[in-house]
């Protein structure tokens, strides 16, 4: 059984990378795929470590969990926020750019990150907030009674609705541009709604881990039902985590866990028939494909054009021709990738 479950939680990772990847396609699209998508890929990642969360004693120190964390999300953090960076920037100096006020402010912007960070940084926002969201969850399982947990949860719910309502509908105007007159660092205001998926992910263990018939065909009810509502105009929903669009306190329940529980329902059956080996093998290279598929489309698109077929298999394939290469040729490559039990590279 253990074996199996990490059978489709590796398949489903990998399958939700691919849609982080096509989720990122700046053109246009008849259909609004990536619209549905943003409904619950990005839940869904923060849902499935809190599936995966083990809570500490509270006479247990937090000083080894947090080092642990640190390593795998920070480390891969700094060294591609480094190498981009690097990269970026001795482009600047050979195209000419010499003014030294553009550089401060593009630091300035990085070192804020979040929401600010744009271009080949758009994806570091979900470290940041994945990170402070395990530590802010890893407290209060440590210190608080359940029924304290449960109520803070909906404070924090309430709360990040109240914000997300103010940026939307107060502020108004395009979501991402709302959300930037919200001074935040590393978009840990987010954290407030992330955390509630952490936790549902956590406390829903015993139904998410195995996925009985009843709950899988009532989440493909209400999933299918909220793309026809959405269809036929009686809704209008949007999901993004990254710029605070977030504003109806009822479906940012009710769709992303749906839509969740049917992709898990779906990858712990069909793992059983096929175990679909090929996404497992993406995932593992996940973290390179999350950190360069935009920065090989900012790299790629001078060179050629390409619509979202061509968009995908670049931002998977180079990814991960670059993490291979990382983990053989590179020293401490596994370490900069996350890997903290790995010594030396193979």
């Amino acid at each position: 059984m253990q074996k199996k479950r990490l059978i489709w939680v590796d398949a489903l990772k990998g399958f939700l990378m691919i849609l982080v990847v096509i989720g990122h396609y700046p053109g246009e699209l008849d259909f609004p795929f990536i619209t549905y998508i943003y409904w619950f890929h990005m839940p869904a990642f923060f849902l499935l470590s809190g599936l995966f969360f083990k809570e500490i004693a509270k006479n247990e120190s937090s000083k080894a969990i947090i080092k642990k964390r640190f390593m795998q999300l920070m480390i891969p953090y700094l060294f591609f926020l480094f190498v981009i960076t690097a990269i970026r920037y001795s482009i600047e100096i050979a195209t000419g750019n010499f003014d030294f006020s553009w550089y401060l402010q593009d630091l300035w912007k990085l070192v804020i990150a979040g929401r600010f960070a744009r271009g080949p940084y758009g994806v570091f926002w979900f470290i940041t907030t994945l990170f402070f969201t395990y530590l802010l969850f890893m407290w209060m399982t440590k210190y608080l009674s359940r029924i304290k947990q449960i109520t803070l949860l909906v404070v924090f719910y309430l709360v990040a609705h109240l914000e997300s309502i103010f940026t939307m509908h107060v502020i108004g105007g395009a979501s991402d541009e709302a959300a930037q007159t919200i001074p935040m660092l590393w978009n840990i205001d987010v954290v407030l709604l992330t955390v509630v998926y952490f936790a549902i992910g956590y406390y829903a263990k015993s139904v998410l881990i195995n996925i009985t018939l009843p709950w899988l065909l009532s989440a493909i009810t209400v999933a299918v039902g909220a793309i026809v509502a959405n269809d036929l105009g009686f809704i209008d929903y949007h999901l993004s985590l990254k710029f605070l669009r977030y504003d109806h306190l009822l479906l940012d329940l009710i769709i992303p866990i749906s839509f969740i529980v049917m992709i898990i329902g779906f990858f712990q059956r069909i793992t059983k028939i096929m175990p679909l080996h090929w996404l497992v093998k993406l995932e593992k290279h996940s973290i390179t494909i999350m950190y360069l598929h935009l920065f090989t489309d900012t790299i790629m698109n001078d060179f050629f054009q390409y619509e979202i077929i061509g968009f995908t298999v670049l931002g998977l394939v180079v990814p991960i021709i670059i993490s291979m290469a990382l983990h053989k040729f590179i020293p401490h490559g596994k370490l900069l990738l996350g890997d903290i039990r790995a010594k030396k590279p193979i």
